[in-house]
């Protein structure tokens, strides 16, 4: 028996608050608006918190429900139709209940399994992945992927950054916040999800990223929660990227002209726009969205693929490419419209 294909019959999104562009977070940090116009490349991103008070205003399992259910009404599903529920996310509301758990409970989902993936960038993929897996195990006909990160409670908006060094500018002005999801089916909704690539490729190499969680016994601790090697993730993931590309191609024995539409990775603005010349698939059309949204990490693949559905006509190809530098995870999927 022939095992089902999944495909992906809808797709929402959720944003907080109005767009914070550079002019505003540089006045808040005090730092140069053109600096992070020409080495970042962002225009815009969405806070989760009041960028001046610091108040919190959405968790992330607000927005992980607020996307899920924008593509559930989109695709007609109700709560009874989903079956499963798989959550990729690097900055969870808690350790304990998991934020899928709490999404769940938001959406009026019951006696379902619900799975949470600890995960940067390639999260999204890996929920992809396994919502793919259970779909084409037989056991499961329709499911809810999701992915989101609110990275602002990183963001220390008291801190003056005037004399930071670029690292650390780096880290304060490339990200956002957000949530994206899918409705998967073993109907022919929408593309069919043909292919996802999901691999640890980092043995012996030191991580790009480090995101630490402070107990109480270390919250003290004179050490940054986030740190990052932007001069390695800027050497290693367009490298990784056209690997990616063509590992993708070579097994559904596609040609770079046979793609309609390209998803690259979503680093920033600027290293997006780079990492897409580098690719080199001039046929296919790039669907891109960090450049406005910032890099929401785990939401940005579910905001191409929704930017992607509308433009999809029957036949069609799309391929995505995501690369997470903390341990240096390929991953990426493929997309048919029948």
């Amino acid at each position: 028996m022939t095992p089902p294909v999944p495909h992906i019959a809808a797709a929402g999104s959720a944003l907080p608050g109005d767009p914070v562009d550079n002019t505003a977070l540089a006045a808040a940090l005090g730092i140069s608006a053109e600096w992070i116009e020409v080495y970042i490349g962002t225009q815009t991103r969405h806070f989760a918190r009041d960028l001046l008070t610091g108040e919190i205003r959405h968790s992330l399992a607000d927005l992980c429900a607020r996307a899920a259910a924008q593509a559930m009404e989109r695709c007609a599903a109700e709560p009874a139709d989903i079956e499963f529920l798989v959550l990729g996310t690097a900055t969870p509301d808690h350790l304990m209940p998991t934020t899928a758990s709490r999404v769940a409970d938001l959406l009026g989902l019951d006696q379902l399994p619900t799975y949470q993936l600890q995960s940067g960038c390639a999260g999204a993929v890996q929920a992809l992945d396994l919502a793919r897996l259970l779909i084409t195990g037989g056991a499961y006909r329709c499911g809810l992927a999701i992915g989101g990160d609110v990275c602002t409670k990183h963001l220390d908006v008291d801190r003056d950054m005037s004399a930071a060094a670029p690292g650390d500018l780096v880290n304060a002005v490339l990200f956002g916040d957000g949530a994206g999801a899918a409705v998967l089916t073993a109907d022919p909704q929408g593309p069919a999800l043909l292919r996802t690539l999901n691999r640890c490729t980092g043995l012996g190499r030191e991580p790009g990223q480090i995101i630490d969680w402070f107990g109480l016994a270390d919250r003290h601790e004179n050490r940054q929660a986030l740190t990052e090697d932007y001069k390695a993730i800027e050497e290693n993931v367009p490298v990784m990227a056209v690997e990616i590309l063509w590992e993708l191609l070579d097994d559904l024995d596609w040609s770079p002209d046979d793609l309609d539409f390209l998803l690259p990775p979503q680093l920033s603005g600027r290293m997006t726009r780079l990492i897409t010349e580098q690719l080199a698939v001039p046929a296919a059309r790039p669907i891109s969205c960090v450049d406005r949204t910032g890099n929401n990490g785990n939401a940005l693949p579910f905001l191409q693929i929704e930017q992607l559905l509308p433009q999809m006509s029957g036949g069609q190809r799309a391929l995505a490419v995501a690369v997470e530098s903390s341990k240096w995870i390929k991953s990426g999927f493929a997309l048919q419209k029948p």
